[in-house]
């Protein structure tokens, strides 16, 4: 048996990576620094629970307006929260 499984990811990668890239400017001494960056993205994964699908349009198609709503708030938050634990680690260091 074969099984594809690279078609296997997390939902709320996309989302967290986009909003990540559209927030940055406004943290400048993050906003330069790609491995800063990758470090938010992964604060802001480990803050919501793992949705797993294969294709985008599955969670377009099962998910209410509603649901849609919450997510999009929920990755809000969670980026919002990364960029702040990044920086305030950052400034820790000196």
């Amino acid at each position: 048996m074969f099984t594809q499984f690279e078609s296997v990811h997390n939902s709320n990668e996309e989302a967290i990576f986009g909003k990540v890239l559209d927030a940055a400017p406004g943290y400048p001494k993050l906003a330069g620094d790609p491995e800063l960056l990758a470090d938010v993205a992964c604060v802001a994964l480990n803050r919501l629970p793992p949705r797993y699908i294969r294709h985008k349009v599955d969670m377009d198609f099962y998910m209410s307006a509603d649901e849609r709503r919450r997510r999009e708030a929920a990755v809000k938050a969670a980026v919002e929260f990364a960029f702040g634990f990044v920086q305030s680690r950052l400034a820790a260091r000196g």
